[in-house]
């Protein structure tokens, strides 16, 4: 299945098609623009895709390879994309399906009809606000622009549009880098997803039980909300956690920090976008509604914590011994930062010092 096409098949648990729908229905409407504005804005976009390569190359001194064209979107094509990953993971899930199936017939008609409301109204959330995407589950990957949202910030923000529409090429270009040149990436992302499933399936019912009572007690004696999110993972996902948030933190900073790098020679509002961006993201952060709801339960508020931790990591290690110092993570799964290393760099460069020694 590619973008345009919903008919996902794989995993009976979800109505993909109802999903769609929702999707769609709840996705916010794109900037009005002429279709020769429309056109321009798509060339433009892939124009300076194609340019960002020469950057993030001279920036990184990685190569990924020419690879394929980034491909510029909108959001129901977005939104199909990701239809595409979410079936790519629950075939990852074989479990799932079996409770599915197990289940009764009742539960068989009802469960999958509502599961892709959920996952149509997310994903609808979520068109409006994401830039750029690099779809690291797809074979090959691709790097994905969503049109209507770059214009509908660079407007918002009031930013220099050939500034902003490059600087977010160099974002995803970054991850498209990542993933093209590190030969083992992909296949050690994907078998993090696959030990979160296998730690989810492997949990009880009593097990969580345990957890939240004993985080409530805890909460109640150190005169804290109780973190119920945590208290819900066992040892063995708290484990794949800390790993999979080490490796979105450096991913996220890395591409934010190559952005930067570029400088004002070649983005003369450099410091301008930043800025404002970053104005933009804090904003988002602490408003309140629905908004604010939907930030919460797809951990929004968390990513952005990524964006800000990772690049602290990553410029900490540029300014201990550049570029070199920063692609050592990129040599092999052992040398990648745990969560805790993300927030303190001199742990990551103690211990893979030691196993350099």
């Amino acid at each position: 299945m590619r973008p345009g096409d919903t008919r996902v098949t794989s995993s009976p648990a979800v109505d993909w098609s109802l999903a769609a729908a929702v999707a769609r229905r709840f996705a916010p409407a794109g900037p009005h623009l002429e279709r020769a504005q429309t056109h321009a804005v798509v060339s433009e976009l892939r124009d300076h895709a194609h340019e960002a390569r020469e950057h993030v190359r001279a920036i990184t001194g990685m190569d990924a390879g020419p690879g394929h064209p980034a491909v510029v979107v909108d959001r129901p094509q977005w939104i199909d994309s990701n239809l595409v990953a979410l079936d790519t993971i629950m075939s990852m899930w074989p479990s799932a399906n079996d409770r599915h199936e197990q289940g009764s017939a009742a539960a068989q008609a009802i469960g999958p009809r509502a599961i892709g409301v959920q996952v149509g109204s997310a994903l609808g959330w979520l068109s409006g606000k994401v830039l750029g995407q690099y779809e690291a589950l797809s074979d090959p990957g691709r790097l994905l622009l969503v049109a209507p949202s770059i214009v509908d910030v660079e407007q918002s923000l009031e930013l220099d549009s050939r500034d902003f529409r490059l600087w977010v090429c160099l974002h995803e270009e970054t991850h498209r880098v990542q993933f093209g040149a590190v030969p083992w990436l992909t296949d050690h992302f994907r078998g993090l997803i696959g030990r979160s499933l296998q730690a989810f399936d492997d949990a009880t019912g009593m097990d969580r039980l345990s957890s939240v009572l004993s985080e409530l007690v805890s909460a109640i004696g150190e005169r804290r909300p109780p973190d119920l999110m945590f208290a819900l993972q066992t040892p063995e996902q708290r484990a794949v956690v800390d790993e999979i948030t080490g490796l979105m933190s450096l991913l996220e900073g890395h591409a934010d920090v190559v952005m930067d790098e570029v400088g004002p020679s070649v983005l003369p509002s450099v410091a301008v976008i930043r800025h404002r961006f970053e104005g933009r993201r804090s904003s988002q952060s602490s408003v309140r509604g629905a908004d604010s709801l939907w930030r919460k339960v797809l951990g929004m508020d968390a990513k952005l914590r990524q964006y800000r931790e990772g690049a602290v990591f990553v410029r900490h290690l540029m300014d201990d011994g550049g570029m070199s110092t920063v692609n050592r993570v990129w040599e092999q799964p052992e040398n990648l930062p745990s969560a805790q290393e993300i927030r303190d760099p001199r742990l990551w460069m103690d211990r893979v010092r030691g196993i350099a020694a």
